[in-house]
């Protein structure tokens, strides 16, 4: 009985580590059934799902044979795996037994406070610490109740009581269990500052204790502050604090992990992955492991750049198996990175659509400890992407015995919705248990919303959806200003005569067919009829047309010419145009080989038909139309994960309005320019007359009728959109004038569909009178016409002063004629404008040395490290970086340029 109450003690101060290890030992050494919850307790609270398995297996054969403080033991297992009816139901038993075991009542206290009914819960905790005044974990409870009540007072109250006992009894206590003591108390004082917005008090405590804790407690305080401040949907504060900190502790792998996640969260993707590379080059620095960060940073990559997240998930596999055992890491703990790897890799072969390949690695990891949650979850949203609705459900409901929330959301997501509305009540709590992301989860409110929607309870759902857009919006910069302005720009880079007077450029092929319109339009719909016929294939969303844009943003930045898409695209002559155009078809092609046409549904292209009729003048373009109301509750219902970015627009009905009025502006100016060249077909058609519209697309496109298309739910195809569910089921008329159930709430949607379309006017769209002069301007100083060269250079320069390329190309111009003090100010210019080119950088040093000015390439190095520690300065970053970039300048290899 002694070494249970030992074992009891560890979960008092919260040391489920070494309780894990001691209570197997025991058990293992004695068979006391006592310590099987203790065990499965301290499992589940370290994440070991399986172990927590494995454990509760053998509990439901001894539970009946369970004393009274081992059956208040298993409560807390109940409680922490959220199976609150269960532990409410052993514990009032017990106090049928022992009105006054104080760890009952306590706990108790936890299932009332859980279910809301607070002032119960509060006279449970009271009457607890009288009972049993030594369990200081009990005043932290009270403290969070009363700031739950908002009884600010109270809450000091006990926390200063909390503070008094610790001081009577931590010097019984083992160190590491009063640091984790220390550390609770002062999180609670946190909260109450946090409550009462004493932001500058909070900031003055740590600038204090700066100096008076050790580096690795004052970070760890600062990480669970910044992760209260999240909780308290104040990201920006959070984010500030520990970037202070990161200032003052450069080195620190804690902080900047923190920071690299908190970016993440809020959409800065390139500062994430920055600060990942960080935290790798300290991990290894320090000789502390780097697999889980290459994990991070492989998910960081992965919906942006699969080639990236490859890479690092590789990366991340081969490190998890160089490690080898030590006191430091252990088995267990190299096993679990390991499966982390597998896992990340797993992801990417999902996203790149290597099903197989990604179904094989999960299922080894899932052989290997069939409760890892994040396989499970991920292997079940794949077998939904690819049709397998059974096969997803059954492993949802796997995930539910492990995480019951996650597993209804997911179960929901799958239409598997649960019958009771207790249920769905419990499951808003954990929705609403603060965290990193927030003081809510968004996604679990966007699920409940479907859920309370399925019972037609249509206020409480769009009450939760409300609340779901509120929590993604703040995670998300969208300015619908900023997209108004970009449509404009759009229709005046491509007015009718840009395409009267480009009609040599452009690849005749009919393989590409673009689906396009607002998202939830029924794009989805509309690409599976057309893919059920054997002459076309549905590639799903792709990415071609919008990489051809990065690919020409890219560009621009090289040769520094200071333009963006759209602008640069007068720029575009026939022969470029062609490569592109091939580029893209080949693509197309990688992905089917056979098919007579490839459908594109992205959404968005409707953005993009003057670059895709300017590439493929013969492309098929379907624009799919819905009644704007029931497009716009079909968005706000949605959950596009806002830091996946993209759909910014979808989580404010003005924004949707006013993304809906561009997107008409738009698509009336297409049809103006293409008159009978765009097919638009009303999804509620589609509906109603599936076969007679099924018809009228094909004939649009130039197949022949097959009948097999109205069987478009059997077709055999991954669908990774919104509309994952939806596109397996026959036709269904539900989805019409849903809008009609939100009636009342569609006021700002209104105001935003309505209102005057007044963009900013356009006053610097400078454009080329002829396409490809700095182009032909290099092939004539490449065959040696340096006239005509410097000629059409001038002319670039005549329209765009600051174009780089253009400067440095005219600079060599005059280098060749032998005008050295001529080309100096102009090749200087071009290498301040972009000093990432390296090759500029060797000729100008070769030109100096020519003209016997050594000094002048010294004195640019001079002004270029300078401009780079202002920049670095600026942006926060530390030495480190700049020196970096200095190292780059001072790296030169000389080359001969043809003088």
């Amino acid at each position: 009985m002694a070494y249970v109450h030992l074992l009891r003690r560890l979960v008092d101060f919260q040391q489920f580590e070494e309780l894990k290890g001691a209570a197997e030992d025991y058990y293992v050494e004695s068979g006391d059934i006592r310590a099987l919850p203790l065990a499965a307790l301290a499992s589940v609270h370290l994440g070991d799902y399986q172990g927590g398995m494995h454990y509760m297996e053998q509990i439901d054969t001894h539970a009946v044979n369970f004393d009274i403080d081992t059956q208040v033991d298993l409560a807390a297992l109940y409680v922490v795996t959220m199976r609150m009816e269960e532990a409410q139901d052993l514990l009032q038993s017990v106090l049928k037994q022992q009105p006054e075991h104080a760890l009952a009542l306590a706990r108790l206290g936890i299932c009332k406070s859980w279910q809301e009914h607070l002032d119960e819960a509060r006279a449970l905790f009271e009457h607890s610490a009288h009972l049993h005044p030594g369990r200081v974990a009990l005043y932290g409870n009270l403290v969070q109740l009363c700031l739950k009540q908002n009884d600010i007072d109270a809450a000091q109250q006990w926390l200063d009581r909390a503070i008094a006992r610790f001081e009577e009894i931590h010097h019984e206590l083992p160190e590491q269990a009063s640091r984790l003591q220390i550390q609770s108390l002062r999180a609670l004082q946190f909260e109450i500052w946090m409550a009462t917005e004493s932001f500058t008090r909070l900031e003055t405590w740590f600038e204090e204790k700066r100096d008076q804790l050790d580096e690795m407690e004052w970070c760890a305080l600062l990480v669970g502050c910044a992760t209260m401040l999240s909780g308290h949907d104040d990201h920006e504060q959070a984010f500030a604090m520990l970037r202070e900190g990161a200032n003052h502790y450069p080195n620190n792998l804690l902080l900047h992990e923190q920071l690299a996640q908190l970016a993440q969260l809020q959409g800065y993707i390139m500062q994430a992955v920055q600060l990942l590379r960080k935290c790798i080059r300290l991990a290894k620095q320090q000789e502390k492991p780097e697999v889980a960060l290459w994990c991070t940073l492989s998910d960081v990559y992965l919906h942006r750049d699969d080639d990236q997240a490859f890479q690092a998930a590789e990366m991340a596999l081969k490190l998890a198996d160089l490690m080898e055992i030590t006191e430091e890491h252990s088995e267990e703990r190299i096993k679990n990175l390991r499966m982390q790897a597998k896992y990340a890799l797993a992801q990417v072969e999902s996203q790149k659509q290597n099903y197989d390949k990604a179904e094989s690695i999960f299922q080894e990891i899932l052989d290997e400890n069939p409760w890892f949650l994040p396989a499970l979850q991920a292997l079940g949203q794949q077998q939904m992407q690819r049709g397998n609705i059974d096969a997803a459900v059954k492993l949802f409901e796997r995930v539910k015995e492990i995480a019951p929330a996650k597993g209804y959301s997911a179960l929901i997501n799958a239409r598997q919705f649960p019958e009771d509305e207790e249920t769905l009540h419990k499951i808003e709590k954990v929705a609403r248990q603060p965290s990193m992301s927030g003081s809510a989860s968004g996604g679990l409110l966007f699920q409940l919303a479907s859920a309370w929607e399925k019972r037609k309870e249509y206020n409480k759902a769009f009450s939760l959806a409300q609340d779901a857009n509120a929590l993604n919006k703040r995670l998300l910069k969208y300015d619908a200003k900023q997209h108004r302005n970009r449509c404009a720009r759009i229709r005046a880079a491509f007015p009718k005569a840009f395409f009267d007077h480009r009609k040599d450029c452009g690849v005749m092929s009919t393989l590409p067919v673009f689906v396009v319109g607002m998202p939830r339009s029924g794009t989805t719909l509309v690409e599976q009829i057309l893919a059920s016929h054997s002459e076309i294939f549905g590639a799903g969303e792709l990415g071609v047309i919008p990489q051809v844009i990065q690919g020409l943003e890219r560009w621009e930045r090289h040769i520094g010419s200071g333009r963006h898409y759209p602008d640069c695209v007068d720029d575009l002559n026939p022969f470029v145009t062609e490569g592109i155009a091939n580029g893209v078809l080949k693509e197309l092609r990688e992905i089917d080989e056979d098919a007579k046409f490839i459908v594109d549904k992205l959404p968005h292209n409707f953005e993009n038909i003057g670059l895709i009729k300017f590439l493929f003048p013969h492309a098929k373009i379907i624009s799919v139309r819905r009644d704007p109301r029931d497009i716009a509750i079909s968005n706000y219902f949605t959950d596009y994960q806002a830091k996946h970015g993209g759909m910014g627009f979808a989580y404010d009905l003005t924004a949707i309005g006013e993304q809906l009025g561009d997107h008409n502006l738009l698509m009336h100016h297409w049809k103006q320019i293409f008159p009978g060249e765009i097919l638009e077909i009303n999804y509620e058609d589609v509906v109603e007359n599936t076969e007679g519209l099924a018809k009228k697309m094909l004939e649009y496109i130039g197949v022949a009728w097959e009948p097999e298309v109205l069987a478009f739910n059997e077709l055999d195809r991954p669908v990774k959109t919104a509309s994952v569910w939806q596109v397996r089921q026959p036709i269904y008329k539900t989805s019409k004038a849903k809008w009609m159930r939100y009636e009342w709430y569609l006021g700002p949607l209104t105001a935003g569909t309505n209102g005057k379309i007044v963009p900013d006017p356009i006053t610097d769209m400078e454009r080329f009178p002829v396409p490809g002069m700095f182009v032909d301007g290099v092939a004539d100083y490449e065959a040696d016409r340096l006239d005509a060269a410097e000629m059409n250079f001038k002319k670039v320069l005549h329209h765009f002063p600051e174009h780089a390329a253009a400067n440095f190309m005219l600079g060599l111009v005059y280098v060749r004629k032998g005008y050295f003090f001529e080309a100096m100010p102009l090749m200087e210019k071009a290498i301040e404008r972009c000093p990432w080119n390296k090759n500029w950088r060797n000729d100008f040093k070769q030109v100096c040395d020519l003209a016997e000015l050594p000094e002048r390439f010294e004195q640019l190095k001079a002004r270029m490290r300078e401009k780079n520690r202002e920049k670095f300065s600026h942006a926060n970053d530390d030495l480190e970086e700049v020196e970096h970039v200095d190292n780059e300048i001072d790296f030169m290899t000389t080359h001969e340029i043809n003088l």
